[in-house]
């Protein structure tokens, strides 16, 4: 069984940064491309970043591109969202989940495991 759990979310003042990190277990973690989604009350989950299994690829939703980076460690079965320059429209519970395949992954129904979310919140 696959889980994931995330740490790291917390109360900031926007243009302050936060470190999410989500670790995995169950799977051979290099051979799956993960991601991080995020959302926020009455809106649906979107994709932030996404990161391929070898960690090669990445993909940035515009709305943090340039913001947000996301790592991956396949020897510590981790990923890593480094948030920066936070704004109070990046509240909302950030997920991490397990893609169904090695290659990227950016469509939430690709995704086939999700941790329990960790909150963010960013004070104006």
């Amino acid at each position: 069984q696959v889980q994931l759990v995330e740490s790291g979310g917390g109360l900031v003042q926007a243009g302050g940064s936060l470190r999410l990190s989500c670790a995995a277990s169950g799977r051979t973690f290099r051979m799956y491309a993960m991601g991080w989604f995020r959302q926020a009350p009455g809106k649906e989950r979107e994709l932030v970043a996404a990161i391929s299994g070898s960690g090669v690829a990445t993909f940035y939703s515009d709305s943090v591109k340039g913001r947000f980076t996301i790592s991956r460690d396949n020897a510590k079965n981790t990923i890593h969202l480094q948030m920066n320059s936070l704004k109070p429209e990046d509240t909302a519970v950030y997920y991490c989940g397990c893609g169904a395949r090695q290659s990227l992954v950016i469509r939430a129904v690709d995704y086939d495991y999700w941790g329990q979310g960790t909150q963010v919140t960013v004070s104006s």
